[in-house]
Order: structure tokens, then C-alpha cells, then sequence
């Protein structure tokens, strides 16, 4: 191996950790706010991949389908958990918020794809279908096993996604995709050549984990989700409502699997199915911050990013083994590094 050859890893393995890296953080910021693993969250970034493509071939995606069924099944059961607690009163905001947004949201981008909106305008479309899921799949799947252990919501959370690998076979069908690169432009550094998608990658990366910092320090909601995380009881005692800092966790770890989807698009191939690898790899980078760290999961999966670059140049076969291979010492690193209070060894 050249230094050229290395340098043209160490930059292709920043860009795929980069990606990780915007997974990584969803995964922490879901599984601080709510205490799930949010397993489908690689689902959602081949999703939006794969809804792009469908835009880009003048194709309404079968994502608006997905969206309609999941939030008429969340509207049913947040009417009925309301009934049974004599809440009538809320029944209206129910039909608001979780059937006429996502409804609307699909009659938009159904009613835009008649007009061949330019690719700016088909992101934005991709984004929008994609944001409602995860919320939907929240109040359907999650939210009434909300007090459940750890351990039951990490089997559920399996189990949804293999229940959405099957959801993605049926919607989008078994071909895979690839987009059109989001630009042309290339720049060379230190005689290495890099293109525009790497460093739109790495741009989008930044900003995004910024946003999230400017959020989580500034902003009263963002504030709401850090003590939820901290604390689910006190936060509760202090008029914050879990479940709806569960439902704001889900639509920004939507967004973020929705941009991370977008970025990788154009330089892997994307199958229903692809999403489970991508979660699992950022999954890697998330236990490096003890799932509690932001900067700790970014630069966990950037490292996992550099690491499977040039492990597929040693062994394309063998690369996956050696990436997951890392999980042993970091669950061994972790578990003895981190102090268990008596709250969590009684959950």
C-alpha cells in the first residue's frame, strides 16, 4: 500500500463515517430521549434512498403508501388509548396530528411530482415523505410499551425491522438503486483527488451535528429532550411530557436518517433491505460514546467509516467481519469503563 493509495482510503472512509456518523447521533438521540435502539434507523435512510430514485424517475414512490397505512393505524390507536381514558376532548388534535399532517404531506408531494419539480425540490419531497415515519411507527409500536425494559424494547425494535424489510420488498420492490451524484464539482488536495459528493458528505455531516449542538444548548425544546434524558421522572415532575419529547426525538432521528439516505444514495448501490449494515455499522460508532455521546458516536463511526476502507482494500470479503469484529472489545471497554447507577440496575 502507497501513501497515495492510503490517503485515497482514509478520505473515501471519512466520507462513509460521515454517514454513520449523522446515523450515529439519531440512534443516541432516540435512545437518550425514549431508552429505544432504534434498529430501523438504517431502514429509514434506504428508504429515503430509494424514494429519491422513485422521484427521480418521475415515479411517485411507494413511500406515500406506507405513510397513509401507518398513520391511519396511529390515528386508530391514539383514538381509542383517548376514549378509554375519557379524553374525548383530545380525539380532534389526534385526527390533526397524526392522519391530516401526514395526509397532506403525501397529497403535496403527490400533487408536486405532477409539475417535474427540479432536484432541489425533489429532495425536499424525499424529506418530507420520509420525516412522518418514524413518529407513526413511535405512537403505533413503541409508545404502549413505553415503561417496558430496555431488553423487550430492543426485541420489539428488532422485530419492527424485519417487519419493514418486508414493507420495503413490498412498496419499492427488489431492484436496487443509485442516484445521480448532488454535484459535479471535484477539487485535488495534496495530489489527491476528491470529489464533490465526498465533500458534500462531510459538509452535511458538520452542519448537522452544529445544528443539533446550537439545538440541544439553545432552544427550550431542545433543552426539554436533554432532561428527559437525564432524567425521565424529574423532567415529568417539571411539566415535560415524555411522550411528546419522544415524538420531537423521532422526527429529528427521521430527518437525520432522511439526509443520511440522500448522501449515500449516489455512491452505493441501495436495496430494500440495505438499511440493516448501515444502522448496524453506525450502531458500532454509537457504543463507542456508551450510546450516551454525541461527539463520542461521531467519531466512533468515523473511525468504523476509515476502518472498513481499508479493510475492503486488505479483504472486500472479509470487511464486515473485521468492522463488526470491534464490537467485543468496545462491549468489554464499555462495560467496564461505565459506572451503573442503582436506578439502572434496578430497571
Amino acid at each position: 500500500m502507497t501513501s497515495d493509495i492510503a490517503a485515497i482510503l482514509a478520505i473515501d472512509g471519512i466520507a462513509t463515517g460521515a454517514v454513520y456518523a449523522l446515523v450515529a447521533i439519531g440512534t443516541v438521540l432516540i435512545f437518550t430521549v425514549t431508552r429505544v435502539i432504534f434498529i430501523p434507523f438504517g431502514d429509514i435512510a434506504a428508504f429515503t434512498a430509494l424514494t429519491l430514485a422513485a422521484l427521480d424517475a418521475k415515479r411517485f414512490p411507494g413511500t406515500g403508501a406506507l405513510v397513509v397505512i401507518l398513520a391511519c393505524l396511529a390515528t386508530l390507536i391514539e383514538i381509542v388509548s383517548l376514549l378509554r381514558n375519557g379524553e374525548r376532548r383530545l380525539v380532534p388534535r389526534a385526527l390533526f396530528f397524526y392522519l391530516a399532517l401526514p395526509l397532506a404531506v403525501v397529497g403535496l408531494a403527490w400533487l408536486t411530482m405532477r409539475a417535474e419539480p427540479p432536484l432541489a425540490i425533489r429532495l425536499v419531497l424525499a424529506l418530507m415523505l420520509i420525516t412522518p415515519i418514524s413518529p407513526l411507527l413511535d405512537r403505533i409500536v413503541f409508545r404502549p410499551i413505553a415503561d417496558g425494559t430496555v431488553l423487550l424494547l430492543l426485541t420489539v425494535s428488532v422485530a419492527l425491522h424485519f417487519a419493514l424489510v418486508g414493507l420495503g420488498l413490498l412498496f419499492f420492490g427488489p431492484e436496487g438503486v443509485r442516484t445521480e451524484p448532488l454535484t459535479s464539482l471535484s477539487t485535488e488536495f495534496a495530489g489527491v483527488l476528491i470529489s464533490g459528493q465526498t465533500m458534500l458528505i462531510v459538509i452535511a455531516a458538520l452542519v448537522f451535528s452544529g445544528l443539533l449542538y446550537l439545538f440541544f444548548d439553545f432552544t427550550l425544546v431542545g433543552k426539554s429532550l436533554r432532561a428527559t434524558a437525564v432524567n425521565r421522572t424529574g423532567s415529568r415532575l417539571m411539566g415535560i411530557r415524555p411522550a411528546r419529547a419522544g415524538t420531537i426525538a423521532y422526527l429529528l432521528g427521521s430527518l437525520m436518517a432522511g439526509v443520511s439516505g440522500i448522501l449515500i444514495a449516489p455512491v452505493n448501490t441501495i436495496f430494500y433491505d440495505s438499511g440493516f449494515l448501515l444502522g448496524l455499522k453506525a450502531f458500532v460508532g454509537a457504543i463507542v460514546g456508551g450510546m450516551t455521546s454525541y461527539p463520542g458516536a461521531a467519531i466512533g463511526a468515523v473511525g468504523v467509516g476509515i476502518l472498513e476502507s481499508f479493510a475492503s482494500f486488505e479483504s472486500s470479503a472479509l470487511k464486515d467481519v473485521i468492522v463488526f469484529s470491534l464490537l467485543i472489545p468496545i462491549l468489554i471497554w464499555r462495560s467496564l469503563a461505565s459506572l451503573h447507577s442503582e436506578e439502572e440496575i434496578e430497571e
